[in-house]
């Protein structure tokens, strides 16, 4: 079992010196550093620590506020490590998941999450009912005028909003679109982008290819990817994942092979199962090579 640690600071005029040698007393040999605002979703160090974090591992920080932007942040963070055996701790608050104590006071963080919105959401309905009773109508004027230029205007900052949400984080999703695009459906590509851990954007195929097609538009996604996929034979569809799974982990056995397609991609056996066995991948593997889809 391993501790993990991970320190960060804001700006580059900032150094994580003290934070380096709390983590290394509490017996970190690996700490993974980031030099980000705590607000920013751009922080690849934070993802790699949690990617590397197996079951029985401690995620370890100084303060909580060196890790999360938000309780939902933290609550998301722990409830990824959770879902992959792994516990989270703070050195200096009473945040720890691997005992009774700190998975309790994680808890009664999620209700208080909880009940804040739902206070923030009686109060706004409170207010707009208030206002309307005073006569007031809620809304944007110029939208209820039906006004052309505020329409458009509206419209897009809605794009900007939107392109700039998948700007940031974009290169833990991306990359795995650009490898497998146009090549496979959609369909699989949004199953491939559901078993990163830790979890990316919540894509269906529909929001998938609305993303890209924005990408693509700004500039920042190749338009290949949203040419239309070849229709492939339904016997090569587990052949061909496998083979992309290869060329991207190479070192990977085919029990590691068999676990990613019971577990992450929930991948139906050819008679319909739901485990797969290492003879089974096996017998993919070879179907892939006499394919040509591996060398």
């Amino acid at each position: 079992m391993a501790i993990i640690g991970y320190a960060r600071v804001s700006t580059d005029e900032q150094d994580t010196a003290a934070q380096l040698d709390a983590l290394r007393a509490a017996g970190c040999a690996t700490i993974f550093e980031d030099k980000a605002s705590g607000a920013s979703r751009e922080r690849p160090q934070l993802a790699r620590a949690i990617d590397r974090a197996g079951e029985g591992d401690t995620l370890l920080v100084v303060r909580i506020d060196r890790l999360a932007r938000s309780l939902s942040h933290l609550l998301e963070v722990a409830e990824t490590l959770r879902k992959k055996g792994a516990y989270f701790r703070s050195i200096l608050d009473p945040i720890d998941t691997g005992s009774a104590q700190g998975m309790l006071m994680t808890q009664m963080l999620g209700a208080f999450a909880e009940f804040e919105r739902a206070l923030i959401r009686e109060r706004t309905r409170a207010g707009l009912k208030a206002a309307v009773a005073r006569g007031a109508k809620p809304g944007n004027p110029k939208m209820r005028a039906r006004d052309r230029h505020a329409i458009a205007e509206i419209g897009y900052g809605h794009r900007e909003r939107y392109l700039n949400d998948l700007l940031g984080g974009r290169h833990r999703w991306l990359p795995t679109v650009e490898r497998l695009r146009p090549h496979l459906p959609w369909k699989l590509v949004v199953r491939q982008l559901q078993s990163i851990t830790p979890p990316v954007r919540s894509f269906s195929e529909r929001t998938l290819v609305k993303a890209c097609r924005a990408l693509v538009h700004a500039g920042y996604a190749d338009r290949v990817i949203l040419d239309k996929a070849p229709r492939l034979p339904p016997d090569t569809r587990v052949a061909r994942l496998i083979a992309d799974r290869i060329r991207h982990y190479p070192e990977a056995t085919l029990r590691d092979l068999a676990n990613w397609l019971t577990r992450d991609l929930r991948e139906p056996t050819a008679r319909g199962g739901l485990t797969w066995s290492a003879e089974g991948v096996r017998r993919e593997k070879e179907r892939a090579r006499h394919l040509g889809l591996l060398e």
